[in-house]
């Protein structure tokens, strides 16, 4: 059943890390045709619109997408372009653009952290209808039409993502999300020069690519292959596209694929581009601050922390959630073993006014634990306590019932 599950998500992931919270799915279209996709270097409000959406202001990019959309109402690319902030704002508030959150198969039957809007449920269907219509009349004209295939691959894959990660109906998205990578294939083999399509194909070689042998076989059963050294070279050249509109994501989820291969270096070179060019996305900072940790920078890691908290309290990005770097920078300190820092930096975490009750306990019993460390016992059973009545049955719960019992000791 494990295996099957892996198997269900394996091409919505190819959505879902375009989308997890740093920069999200954008609609890229090519030159030369007719007609001209509405895009970001022909249309005023799509530009802005863009520069909204990945800096994490979702309301005003929807306003911009939608007077581009009002204006080319037969485009399915304008539809797109406003189904994507529709469906990232509601991903964004019930608290499912989290990188770590997907780090494990937990993410398949997680509840979202509040409630699904059904405005917006009926919304996003609404606007995928009409796009897959307008992709749908084009490719009946002319079954080879590269943008009308790509423009179907996107909505497709973006439907996918709404219906796995929002509402976990993993057999639906599955469907919609084998029929963009069926889509944007067919788009290489059109025109091998549209690199666009190589983002959502990319993720799916790798991540296929990276799977347990029995998961690879059960995966080529229902016709997915991988191969990850050609999906990181996919997601590299998409991720240099001068006019492309999804530039930024090839490049976020590279970034992420960089860090999984060890390949630090290359990984901090892209997501710092990024953070000059999106400086009002908090998340984009606090990737560059993961990525210093991870690479065993531990001191420059802890001064990027920093930054991002002060960045939030000082409002200089369009939103924050300051239990991101909050907790980051716990792990980061944790690391260098200055526990007392940490124990602050966790709580600092644990008191905020998250959405994320898992990373509240979470952080909670990492205080605890520093609190431990330092032999100040009677602080460390009230946070291992305060766990406990966040949530009994959780596996941070199980923990501290064991540190309730015997101390927790730094390995």
């Amino acid at each position: 059943m494990e295996s099957y599950q892996r198997v269900l998500c394996v091409l919505t992931l190819g959505c879902i890390l375009a989308a997890i919270g740093i920069l999200g799915n954008a609609i890229v279209l090519a030159a030369d045709t007719v007609p001209v996709p509405t895009r970001s270097d022909n249309d005023a409000s799509t530009r802005k619109g863009f520069d909204y959406f990945y800096n994490l202001e979702y309301d005003k990019a929807i306003r911009e997408f939608e007077a581009a959309q009002q204006a080319h109402p037969d485009d399915p690319f304008a539809v797109n372009h406003t189904l994507a902030g529709v469906i990232f704002k509601e991903l964004y508030r019930i608290g499912a653009l989290d990188t770590e959150a997907y780090a494990a198969d937990s993410f398949l039957t997680k509840k979202p952290l509040a409630p699904l809007d059904p405005k917006v449920r009926d919304r996003v269907k609404q606007l995928s209808d009409r796009a897959l219509a307008l992709s749908q009349a084009r490719l009946d004209k002319n079954p080879n039409d590269v943008d009308a295939l790509y423009a179907r691959g996107v909505t497709r894959g973006m439907r996918a993502t709404y219906t796995g990660i929002a509402e976990k109906a993993w057999f639906s998205a599955l469907r919609s999300a084998m029929g963009a990578r069926h889509d944007h294939e067919r788009v290489l083999e059109l025109d091998p020069k549209y690199t666009d399509a190589k983002v959502v194909v990319g993720t799916d070689l790798y991540i296929v690519g990276s799977l347990n042998w029995p998961t690879k076989v059960a995966a080529s059963i229902v016709g997915i292959s991988g191969n990850k050294q050609k999906g990181l070279d996919y997601l590299r050249e998409a991720s240099t596209g001068v006019h492309s509109e999804v530039a930024s994501d090839a490049q976020i989820i590279l970034a992420l694929f960089l860090r999984r291969e060890q390949k630090y270096n290359e990984a901090l070179q892209v997501v710092a581009r990024m953070q000059t060019e999106f400086s009002r996305n908090f998340l984009v900072a606090s990737e560059y601050a993961h990525l210093l940790n991870a690479a065993g920078h531990g001191q420059e890691a802890i001064a990027a922390y920093h930054k991002v908290i002060a960045g939030c309290r000082n409002n200089a990005y369009s939103s924050c959630r300051i239990e991101v770097p909050a907790y980051g920078l716990g792990e980061a300190l944790r690391g260098q073993r200055q526990y007392l820092e940490a124990a602050e930096a966790y709580e600092l975490a644990a008191s905020s006014n998250t959405t994320q009750p898992d990373l509240r306990q979470k952080a909670t019993l990492a205080a605890g634990q520093m609190y431990d460390v330092l032999q100040k016992r009677d602080t460390a059973m009230a946070k291992y306590r305060a766990v406990v009545a966040e949530n009994s049955a959780s596996g941070s719960a199980d923990l501290a019932r064991r540190y309730m019992k015997q101390a927790y000791k730094s390995p």
